[in-house]
């Protein structure tokens, strides 16, 4: 019998284990088609509201933006409440949000709803990797944390292109009741399969005092930005992304124009390049074991690079296969930061991985105003250069990085000697 009992509770931990993943990657997915399904919309968007193609870039900037700093305070929230309440509360905000947009009558109130947006969308991301931390096996993170990148770049990709053939079929208020119902539909469900319970981590009891309470979150924030490793990770993170996501922003608008001349949805099929990102995060679990971070950075660089000249040849097939190779090596990149933060983070997790993220998407919202000055100067070509000096920036990043590393292995060899 006790035998018995000890294989039915085992069976209930692993259902619940699958459950939660199951959960916070579809949660994730949810969350990253509201945040880019207007990057597939950017030419009705443009249309409706009476402004340039370059100007609606804007609209997923100012949402990255206010998602950035969200992220921070979301992991002081759910240190104190806990990790499910704060996912739940955004989420179902989120679905009522969806509905001010079908109302919104100019740019500026567009602008206004996808800032409150970035703040209810930054829940999930803020908190998911904390969360598998605290209630998964250690044996299960690194592959937890690979699905759920997948899952981050099946919504990007869904996302878009769902907004790309809104964009093409579909009128302004349509499109928004579509992308409401879809929401509401992903977070009941996402709400039914996650947990009624966590596992309670023991946490730093607070004194009573407010004061004190500031004192140890700003603690917390300080603890990890004081980590020159964790500081070079965010800066990783955020230059990567604030090259790739803008770029694929861009090459729509090149698309459409002479000599391609792609229609609406036809333009928004560039980011089923992300495919390749969705695998390269899927295999990352592997690669970091077998082969380090340090040398899937620098490999992942190369891997941009060569994607990013590639489309200077300036035909569909290079530019696609361009695409593919900067996906692929952005999200191993992505998926090499997020891995990092969470084993190194031996304490404030949730802090840890929100400054990541809030450098990441800082990243997002300044990349898109950075490539336009290049783009209004010379176009793609203007983009290319732009992307080149990020790149450039990075290499620097992962150089230091990689010294640090070998610094703090030097030093734990003459400990021991």
């Amino acid at each position: 019998m006790p035998d018995l009992l000890a294989k039915e509770a085992t069976e209930n931990q692993s259902g619940g284990e699958q459950r939660l993943i199951w959960a916070l990657c579809l949660a994730s997915i949810v969350v990253y088609i509201n945040l880019y399904a207007v990057q597939g919309m950017l030419p009705l968007i443009a249309e409706h509201f009476n402004v340039s193609g370059a100007k609606a870039t804007l609209i997923l900037s100012v949402t990255s933006f206010s998602l950035a700093f969200s992220l921070l305070i979301y992991a002081v929230i759910s240190d104190r409440v806990g990790r499910l309440a704060p996912i739940m509360v955004s989420l179902w905000m989120l679905v009522a949000s969806n509905l001010l947009l079908i109302f919104a009558r100019d740019f500026d109130a567009l602008l206004l709803v996808r800032l409150l947006q970035g703040v209810l969308l930054a829940a999930v991301p803020a908190i998911a990797m904390a969360y598998f931390k605290e209630q998964l096996p250690a044996g299960f993170l690194l592959k937890a944390a690979g699905i759920y990148i997948m899952a981050n770049s099946l919504g990007g990709i869904g996302g878009r292109l769902m907004g790309g053939l809104l964009s093409q079929y579909f009128t302004w208020e349509q499109a928004m009741m579509v992308n409401f119902s879809v929401t509401l539909i992903g977070i009941s469900i996402v709400t039914y399969l996650l947990p009624r319970r966590e596992i309670k981590c023991a946490v730093t009891q607070y004194s009573t005092s407010v004061i004190n309470k500031i004192k140890h979150d700003i603690g917390g924030f300080i603890y990890h930005l004081t980590d020159p490793q964790m500081r070079l990770v965010y800066a990783i993170g955020g230059l990567a992304f604030m090259m790739m996501v803008n770029q694929f922003s861009f090459i729509q608008l090149y698309l459409m124009a002479d000599p391609y001349n792609f229609s609406r949805f036809a333009a928004t099929l560039i980011f089923l390049c992300y495919l390749s990102g969705t695998l390269t995060s899927y295999l990352s679990a592997k690669w970091v074991v077998k082969f380090g971070a340090q040398r899937l950075f620098k490999g992942a660089l190369v891997v941009m690079l060569l994607g990013t000249l590639l489309t200077l040849m300036d035909n569909l097939l290079c530019i696609t296969i361009g695409f593919l190779l900067t996906a692929s090596g952005f999200f191993l990149t992505h998926s090499c930061c997020n891995s990092f933060v969470a084993i190194r983070a031996s304490t404030h997790r949730a802090k840890a991985t929100s400054l990541y993220l809030c450098s990441y998407y800082l990243g997002a919202s300044l990349g898109g105003p950075y490539l336009m000055i290049f783009w209004h100067q010379s176009e793609w070509q203007g983009v290319v250069i732009g992307s080149v000096g990020l790149l450039s920036l990075l290499l620097v990043a992962i150089l230091r990085l990689t010294h640090h590393q070998s610094k703090a292995v030097e030093q734990e060899l003459n400990t021991q000697t």
